[in-house]
């Protein structure tokens, strides 16, 4: 297993905090691995270590691609999990940045090597980024939601304990590693309008960066996520005005996307526990073949 991970530099890092993300079950949109790929270019990030895709990774569901180098060489590239260090501006810490895409196979050792990796480099906080597919207008901010693994950190930075029981991606598994190795987590969730399911998210990748920023304490440049959601929020509207059936049902998510804010600014909505046991019964009836409310 030691093979399978292809080390180039263990630096010495400051109270370093590991972001991780990855493509695939768990990035709806693409939104978390936009959000990822926007962290390593602002804060000009290096790569210092790689996961070897080999025994983790089915080539025929997430095939290597082909490139032309100068346009003469052809380059195959394949699917990599990459690890990625730089300072944070702003901020008396380091980030570790993890992208990658969900594995196929043996998911325990690929816990095992992260988890293993972000001991040896003192990670003291592991944050994950997600984005799932929902009934969410494309002209409101993504709403994101926090989950975090240590009642402490729950506390602190205005989160929720993870109530929720189903199915779960890597993201999931991740977490549960890093609870048994005593590192606390946090997850953080975007919603992307499912009517736009293909088109990749630069506001819901927006979402998720000011969240993580709110938890770290500092001010993020995301004006590179900024301009591509002027021209994304463009394009769903005209491509939705086209269509007179999907523009009367963006304009329903609208009236509940506002109501949602009135009842806010009531004080007035129920509480996650009782949003997460929905959230759950649903799910069970629907691994039943039930037919849910």
């Amino acid at each position: 297993m030691e093979n399978e991970l292809r080390v180039d530099e263990r630096p010495a890092l400051r109270r370093p905090v590991l972001i991780a993300a990855f493509r695939g079950w768990n990035d709806g949109g693409q939104a978390a691995s936009l959000a990822g790929g926007t962290l390593v270019r602002s804060w000009n990030a290096r790569r210092i270590a790689e996961i070897d895709p080999e025994g983790f990774v089915d080539f025929q569901a997430t095939r290597p691609t082909v490139t032309l180098d100068e346009g003469l060489t052809r380059k195959i590239e394949w699917p990599e999990n990459i690890f990625h260090v730089a300072s944070i501006p702003g901020a008396d810490r380091d980030a570790v940045i993890l992208m990658g895409v969900e594995p196929n196979y043996r998911w325990r050792a690929f816990n095992e090597l992260v988890v293993g990796f972000a001991r040896d480099l003192g990670v003291e906080l592991v944050v994950t980024l997600g984005a799932l597919l929902a009934d969410v207008p494309h002209t409101r901010d993504a709403p994101v939601t926090g989950v975090a693994s240590d009642l402490s950190l729950v506390e602190e930075l205005g989160l929720q304990p993870s109530r929720y029981e189903g199915p779960t991606g890597i993201v999931g598994v991740l977490h549960d590693a890093f609870r048994q190795a005593e590192i606390p987590t946090v997850s953080l969730w975007s919603a992307v309008p499912h009517y736009v399911s293909l088109a990749p998210s630069p506001r819901a990748a927006r979402a998720l960066c000011d969240r993580l920023g709110e938890l770290l304490g500092i001010e993020l440049d995301l004006s590179e996520l900024e301009e591509a959601e002027e021209v994304y929020a463009e394009q769903i509207t005209e491509a939705v005005a086209s269509d007179p059936e999907t523009a009367a049902y963006v304009e329903e998510l609208e009236r509940r996307a506002d109501s949602i804010d009135d009842l806010l600014d009531e004080d007035d909505l129920p509480t996650g526990e009782s949003l997460a046991a929905e959230l759950s019964q649903f799910l069970r009836d629907r691994e039943s073949g039930d037919p849910p409310d």
